[in-house]
């Protein structure tokens, strides 16, 4: 299904896709993955792909200010984070997996019709029944439901949202990550 090289970008970061329709929980999925793997020393990043448009600066700051006054970018930045926004540009994740060349793991939200990279989909009982993704690279599914509820359901495995651990040995496997300590 993959090959090594498949399963990473050109530095030899791990990447998976967390996708699923609206409210089905990758939000709540993701924050537990990324407390445990980070509890265990993994570095994780996360990138969201949002459909829509957004917007992430508060008015009253300075690149709030900068931004309304047409500037294409701006970037703020301390000993203890930064933040870099750029309107109208494009940018795709392969762009954004380079902010992030110390991470042992990235997190791609969304992203549900991508098949370079493995992927697990979440699914909610009261949300759907029927999977959304590009069957190509899914190789987990995180739901309330019972495998045979899942409609477009290729034969992988279902995992229920509490069942963190199992989930990420899933994930390492599949991508080869570093093992946390034990």
């Amino acid at each position: 299904m993959f090959s090594v090289s498949d399963k990473m970008n050109t530095n030899g970061q791990q990447i998976i896709v967390i996708c699923g329709t609206k409210n089905v929980g990758k939000t709540t999925l993701i924050s537990s993955l990324i407390e445990r793997m980070s509890g265990q020393g993994l570095k994780v990043a996360v990138i969201k792909h949002d459909a829509h448009d957004f917007d992430c600066d508060r008015p009253g700051t300075d690149s709030y200010v900068y931004t309304q006054a047409g500037a294409f970018g701006s970037a703020v930045f301390s000993d203890h984070r930064m933040f870099v926004q750029r309107v109208g540009t494009k940018e795709r994740e392969n762009e954004l997996i380079t902010f992030f060349p110390d991470a042992d793991i990235i997190l791609l939200e969304g992203f549900k019709s991508n098949s370079v990279y493995p992927k697990i989909e979440v699914i909610r009982r009261e949300i759907s029944d029927a999977l959304v993704s590009d069957p190509q690279g899914r190789f987990l599914i995180v739901s309330d439901m019972k495998p045979e509820e899942i409609k477009g359901r290729a034969g992988e495995p279902v995992l229920p949202y509490e069942a963190v651990d199992e989930i990420i040995k899933k994930m390492l496997k599949v991508t080869s990550a570093p093992r946390p300590s034990e």
